[in-house]
């Protein structure tokens, strides 16, 4: 990870026109805005439009960053915006077709580095999706891409009690998931048992 001095000195070499500092601009931050746009855009095919309209947009927005401010939290800033105008724009309607001849297929998380800790995470990962969008985002700032409840609260351009009702709901309904799914694994093991 770069820190604010590095980030500062590539966004003045990018609006300078140095192609190659936005590369290592663009390199540096991918990784973390593909994860987080993968996990709150489930078909993959719209979350790759959508960092590249997040990358499009950094670029036009770079000469408006106040270098004096961390450069991460205005990413994901502009992350979520662009997430939200995807979520308005309807373009899953766009891809309907598309989703019915995967219809059979169950979603793979590519950015899970190690197979095991995919398969042991995997509930975890289907109950979060499963949580409404509002719940899901600032589950992922917050547990996912480690912000602190104020930077996400600024990212999302929402009051800090917002985010704190929103993680502590969102936790709770994780709780009630996995204690719901526990007692159908017991009531499958004491039939199996009998």
């Amino acid at each position: 990870m770069k820190n604010r001095a590095e980030y500062s000195q590539l966004i003045e070499l990018t609006l300078a026109g140095s192609r190659d500092a936005y590369g290592e601009l663009y390199e540096a931050t991918i990784s973390d805005v593909y994860r987080t746009v993968r996990f709150l855009v489930s078909e993959p095919s719209d979350a790759d439009d959508v960092v590249q309209e997040i990358y499009m947009e950094v670029y036009r927005s770079l000469g408006q960053f106040d270098t004096s401010r961390p450069f991460r939290p205005w990413l994901m800033g502009v992350c979520m915006r662009q997430i939200h105008a995807y979520r308005r724009k309807g373009w899953r309607q766009l891809r309907i077709l598309k989703k019915a001849e995967q219809r059979g297929q169950s979603m793979e998380y590519d950015f899970a580095g190690d197979v095991l800790d995919r398969l042991l995470n995997r509930g975890l990962l289907e109950s979060v999706n499963r949580l409404p969008f509002k719940l899901k985002q600032v589950i992922i700032l917050h547990y996912l891409q480690e912000y602190s409840q104020e930077e996400i609260a600024a990212i999302l351009a929402i009051p800090l009690g917002t985010v704190k009702s929103r993680i502590h709901a969102a936790l709770q309904r994780l709780r009630r998931n996995r204690k719901a799914d526990t007692i159908k694994i017991g009531k499958v093991e004491e039939l199996h048992e009998s």
